[in-house]
């Protein structure tokens, strides 16, 4: 059942649906509509122009088998797996793909269903179905021998953040007092993996009080928080985030920051994903060539969580021992109007990029209330790269057009290039976009201070000779000595 708003008169509907699904009536008031496929694209042909502002709702019919998930999160689909005991373990991704792959939407980012979803699954008795928001009942069916889980999120939610995980789940739950008032927590994981999870849940506490100092109030207390285990690393389903992490520290026994000691020292998928209820769900891209709006933050997030439990330095470390991942292969920001991302260096790239801006701003507490800020300004919205960047430009008080476009639309890593001369000392920035002014903290003599290099060669000139000079490593940048 589709409920729908009417923007302006007409009569015809897209409703996607990937094959090999298909769709087998459409009704609305109980009379079958006509309508045409198109590849994905089902037109479905209403009796007469709609009014616009009228509500109207239609019940679609599909089914089929989807398609199956080779490499799930990043391929997506529906993975028909098996747990360690050998019973069905089945799970939904499609972040990438889209959720038409598996349920028929409007399968566009920018328009997300405004008032959440009912979600029911039927599966067989002797499994739990476990989806987004909070579950309202459970009908049994002895004669079919099945179960009908009925789950119902209250707030508007992604497509790609709808999920299905379907196993012998075993669950419990907890609360946690938050700056929204009681939060319920809800844990489902198979059997044999309570004991283990029992101790590595319990980051869910910490990763909240953390993320809640620095973005403020979690967006889901009206769907609560829950944490699935599934067979794939993990994904930020709203309301109901997934985890495959071995419930060890790190990320699947590697280290997130390889350049520091801090990756080891909590559970990767915990923070990253549950950072997303934040970064991607609440405040959620508009066109998949934005995605650095959602993972940029998310990666950013992790270095937070690290200041916030091992103090400012350790932060700081931790995000600039991610830049040996970074390729500047191809621009962060992807092709628009094509379902296009553009690339993984949205993770450490875009997170470096974040904490260079923290550095420009210059001030941390004005920082965090431009982090609080977008979560409250775009509470529950889609929003596009230039609203994002505009935004922290206006309340940062100063002009960051020329910095994004360094980092997010080109692959150069800016170089600033400088010369002594005894006392003398000239700089200037090359490697960058047209009108890049961005200030930079230095060294000199061991004293810092901020310089402002331009593309032309400025020049200062001290009152001792220069023996040392560095530049500071939380900007993400390069330096080399001219000749």
């Amino acid at each position: 059942m589709i409920t729908f708003k009417v923007l302006k008169p007409g009569h015809k509907m897209q409703i996607d649906l990937q094959a090999p699904l298909s769709i087998s009536k459409v009704l609305q008031d109980g009379r079958p509509l006509t309508f045409e496929r198109e590849g994905n694209v089902y037109w479905v042909e209403f009796e007469r122009d709609l009014p616009a502002g009228s509500e109207r709702k239609i019940e679609v019919h599909y089914g089929g088998r989807p398609k199956v998930a080779t490499n799930p999160p990043w391929d997506g689909g529906i993975t028909w797996g098996r747990d360690d005991l050998g019973d069905w373990f089945i799970n939904t991704t499609c972040e990438g793909l889209g959720a038409s792959a598996w349920w028929p939407n409007k399968d566009i980012g920018y328009d997300e269903p405004d008032r959440g979803m009912n979600i029911n699954m039927t599966v067989p008795e002797d499994l739990v179905d476990v989806s987004n928001g909070r579950l309202k009942g459970v009908d049994h069916d002895p004669k079919a021998k099945t179960k009908t889980y009925h789950w119902l999120v209250k707030s508007p939610i992604n497509n790609y953040g709808v999920n299905a995980n379907i196993g012998k789940y075993v669950s419990w739950t907890d609360r946690y007092q938050g700056l929204g008032g009681t939060l319920d927590l809800g844990y489902w994981v198979l059997p044999h993996q309570k004991a283990a999870a029992m101790k590595t849940f319990k980051e869910v506490r910490r990763m909240l009080k953390a993320f809640e100092h620095w973005f403020g109030k979690y967006p889901w207390y009206a769907d609560g928080y829950k944490l699935v285990t599934v067979l794939y690393p993990g994904m930020e389903h709203q309301s109901s985030v997934t985890y495959g992490n071995y419930f060890r520290n790190g990320y699947r026994e590697s280290d997130p920051s390889p350049g520091s000691r801090y990756g080891k020292k909590f559970d990767f998928i915990i923070v990253h994903e549950s950072a997303h209820e934040w970064w991607g769900n609440n405040f959620s891209m508009r066109d998949a060539a934005d995605m650095w709006i959602h993972e940029s933050f998310a990666n950013y997030a992790e270095s937070l969580f690290v200041e916030y439990y091992w103090g400012k330095k350790a932060g700081q470390d931790y995000v600039i021992g991610t830049r040996s991942m970074i390729l500047n292969d191809k621009p962060i920001i992807g092709i628009y109007g094509a379902n296009r991302e553009g690339s993984g260096d949205m993770y450490p790239k875009g997170g470096n990029m974040l904490h260079t801006i923290r550095q420009i701003v210059g001030n941390d507490e004005k920082w965090r209330s431009i982090l609080q800020g977008l979560q409250r300004d775009f509470w529950h919205q889609t929003v596009t790269s230039r609203q994002v960047e505009n935004y922290i430009s206006a309340h940062a008080g100063v002009d960051l057009s020329k910095v994004f476009d360094q980092y997010l639309r080109t692959t150069k890593v800016p170089m600033l290039q400088y010369k002594i001369e005894g006392r003398q000392l000239s700089f200037r920035w090359d490697r960058v976009v047209p009108g890049f002014d961005m200030p930079v903290r230095v060294s000199i003599n061991g004293k810092a201070r901020e310089i402002s290099p331009r593309e032309t060669l400025s020049t200062l000139k001290f009152v001792e000779p220069i023996r040392s000079f560095t530049v500071d490593r939380n900007y993400y940048v390069k330096s080399e000595m001219m000749k």
